[in-house]
């Protein structure tokens, strides 16, 4: 654990853009062999918007990484944070800070951006795909790779991550976001038993449903856990499963990426009601 631990302290970007693109290449092949759905698209076309926003992301990251250093090397010298109040042992520290990280940075950030209008407007472009695979994975418009940055940092500062826990929790959410949105066929028993655990393709494939209610559940990135708990999760059959959002017929895959950035400004449309009933929901 302590190798680990020293690794990620001092990780090479070099290596975290290996992570990055190495997720993408394996699970792109992945897709080839074993596919959910035999989509009838240009997969290199639709991937272009895509990549463009993951690029938009990483520079985003680059150039606010100094904020959550500094808040990580502050809450460790003032033993600010819940890791910093526990005297736990490293293997607990770790699995506890990853399992925060997760919890505020991803799972509390993803929810409140289906709550609050605004910034629904700016993570609506990741549900405009209507052909999901792994490059949806980083499909986020920038201002949402922004909001997602403030969340992060907030979880930073309220677990008090030291910055080897923050570039394990980072790498895992990278592969493991790669992994639940890639466009992969596992056996239906295996997929439910990952999803007791963590987020698996099958358990994340429903919050990319059209319509409501499916579209506000299954928020996780990593754990599964937090959904569970929460009472958002839920599940659909595969082949009742469409992509995109009912709202936007107009916005998909392929859209221009100069439409992309600027639908967050170009008015919020109303959900125009749920297609299917709630009750039909197949929750835990």
């Amino acid at each position: 654990m302590e190798e680990i631990i020293n690794y990620f302290e001092t990780i090479p970007s070099s290596h975290r853009s290996l992570i990055l693109v190495g997720g993408i290449t394996f699970f792109w092949l992945v897709e080839y062999a074993a596919p959910l759905f035999k989509f009838d698209y240009k997969k290199f076309k639709h991937a272009w918007p895509n990549i463009f926003f993951t690029l938009t992301t990483i520079l985003i990251n680059f150039f606010l990484a100094f904020i959550l250093l500094k808040t990580s090397d502050w809450t460790v010298a003032t033993k600010f944070g819940v890791l910093q109040w526990l005297d736990l042992p490293l293997w607990a520290s770790i699995l506890l800070g990853v399992a925060l990280l997760d919890l505020i940075g991803a799972w509390l950030a993803h929810y409140v951006e289906h709550m609050v209008k605004p910034l629904w407007m700016f993570h609506l472009i990741h549900h405009t795909d209507n052909h999901v695979d792994t490059t949806t994975a980083n499909r986020h418009h920038p201002g949402e790779s922004v909001i997602r940055f403030v969340f992060t940092t907030l979880a930073v500062f309220i677990v008090g991550a030291p910055i080897g826990i923050i570039m394990l929790y980072q790498s895992l959410s990278v592969v493991l976001s790669q992994f639940n949105h890639a466009n992969i066929s596992l056996p239906k028993k295996l997929d439910d038993i990952i999803s007791w655990v963590i987020v698996s393709p099958d358990m994340h494939k429903v919050h990319h449903h059209y319509v409501l209610p499916y579209t506000d559940t299954n928020y996780g990135n990593i754990f599964s856990i937090w959904d569970r708990m929460f009472g958002t999760f839920a599940k659909i059959k595969n082949e009742d499963l469409v992509y995109g959002v009912d709202t936007y017929p107009d916005v998909d895959s392929n859209s221009k990426i100069s439409k992309l950035l600027k639908l967050p400004f170009d008015g919020y449309r109303a959900p125009v009601g749920a297609k299917f009933e709630p009750e039909k929901l197949e929750d835990k």
